[in-house]
């Protein structure tokens, strides 16, 4: 009898948890039948017929129990409107204060915070049934798939979390938004502009005041003023107009005025269109030096270097067009990036005027003209053969027209050694020897040549 009592107690402990406690107090009750102890009986509290019993503090198995399962969540998932969700997160903000710190209850309430949150954003902003490209004001806008990268919306100045927002990117003139802004986008693409009237402002900071723009933005029309209320009037240095902070976020900017009438490459500050319209323009060649400042050759030594490299370029070509060897190495594809290069020497973009100021393009131009001269004085015997003897000395070796001891009539082509065609009997050999010596000095005001 005494052994099947200890059987009953082994399989109620070991099979049934639940009832451990219970068990073991039954044992305690029978082993202290003679001399009972109130006090322990007085901190056990009677339960209902068929409750179970979680009261052990020892050797319980801890199967996940003891939370509160049947209680209310701590927010609303089943929540479908905003108006639900938003009361929800109000309700977990509320309880994330009530619990302990640092407690693990207040940690779960944080993740379901984040989650509701994560919800409500979902149900603002769909990235379902969206299309991959939409035009809007001459926008080609793209749908971007990249999570991890952090941009600024140029609708709302606000920060577009790639990661949970659907946002766009206009492929002519990067401008971006959030697909909530889309639909709000009040600006034109400037690579329209670019595209009908590729030209840039050269007056130097055109003011006009900030009356002439009866104080409003010169873009979104919102109102301004030097003061700051209600927004502060910023003004953009390449257009002199006045813009709202949100069209104006004080970018820096390379202004193309200042470059060719003062050779200043200080950055200034521009709006957010300028900022655009200046990138997209950077490397068109718009730029007539000659015409708009002609006497900016006689205080920037880079630029005659450069002038008479970009001729000599132009006196290869022909070469390069007639031969074969040429045409297979592509040797003209070495100036692909600059184009306009070797069509002809008088056109040049803001790009090569930042280069030539820093010196990169009058070296890559260097060794450009090197490997061009190579080819046809040393390599390629068609080249060679294409050479010219002077006509009036006809002594010394073979003349090429880009060599620096030459000159080219610009009515015959007829290439001379220098000195011997000052003193040609045609007046159009003269002139051509003594322009090609004296170059870009004879310009000068007040310059009187030392040859008759």
């Amino acid at each position: 009898m005494e052994y099947d009592e200890k059987l009953a107690r082994f399989r109620q402990a070991h099979l049934n948890p639940f009832n451990k406690q219970r068990g073991a107090r039954q044992h305690e009750q029978r082993a202290g039948e003679e001399a009972p102890d109130v006090a322990s009986e007085a901190t056990l509290p009677e339960l209902a017929p068929g409750e179970p019993e979680f009261h052990c503090a020892e050797r319980v198995m801890d199967l996940g129990l003891s939370e509160d399962h049947f209680s209310r969540p701590v927010g609303l998932f089943l929540a479908s409107d905003i108006q639900q969700l938003q009361q929800a997160i109000e309700e977990c903000k509320q309880v994330i204060l009530e619990l302990p710190e640092q407690s693990e209850r207040q940690k779960d309430a944080v993740v379901r915070l984040i989650h509701l949150r994560l919800k409500l954003q979902e149900l603002k902003d769909p990235n379902e049934d969206e299309p991959n490209i939409r035009v809007l004001l001459e926008h080609r806008f793209y749908k971007e798939k990249s999570k991890s990268v952090k941009q600024t919306c140029d609708r709302c100045n606000t920060i577009i979390w790639g990661l949970i927002q659907t946002w766009y990117t206009c492929t002519g003139c990067y401008y971006r938004c959030h697909s909530k802004c889309l639909n709000l986008v009040s600006k034109p693409c400037v690579r329209s502009k670019v595209s009908h009237q590729a030209e840039y402002e050269l007056s130097i900071c055109p003011e006009a005041g900030l009356d002439s723009q009866d104080y409003r933005c010169a873009e979104c029309r919102a109102p301004i003023s030097l003061r700051g209320v209600p927004s502060e009037a910023r003004q953009c240095d390449y257009t002199g107009q006045y813009y709202c902070s949100h069209c104006h976020w004080n970018d820096l900017a390379v202004i193309p005025a200042r470059v060719v009438h003062n050779w200043d490459f200080e950055p200034r500050k521009v709006s957010r269109c300028s900022l655009r319209y200046l990138a997209l323009m950077v490397s068109r060649p718009v730029l007539r030096l000659r015409e708009i400042n002609p006497l900016l050759f006689n205080y920037v030594e880079e630029l005659v270097e450069i002038r008479k490299l970009r001729q000599d370029i132009l006196l290869m070509k022909p070469y390069f067009i007639t031969c074969k060897e040429a045409m297979e190495a592509r040797l003209l594809l070495q100036l692909q990036d600059r184009q306009h290069f070797v069509e002809n020497d008088e056109m040049y973009s803001v790009q090569d005027l930042l280069d030539a100021h820093t010196g990169r393009l009058g070296s890559s131009l260097t060794e450009t003209h090197t490997l061009f001269a190579k080819h046809i004085k040393l390599d390629c015997e068609r080249c060679q053969a294409k050479g010219f003897v002077c006509e009036l000395c006809r002594e010394g070796d073979v003349l090429f027209p880009f060599d620096s001891h030459t000159s080219v009539c610009s009515d015959c082509s007829a290439v001379f050694h220098r000195l011997v065609c000052l003193s040609s009997p045609s007046p159009s050999h003269r002139a051509r020897a003594r322009g090609k010596m004296f170059g870009a000095w004879s310009l000068l005001p007040g310059f009187q040549s030392p040859l008759p």
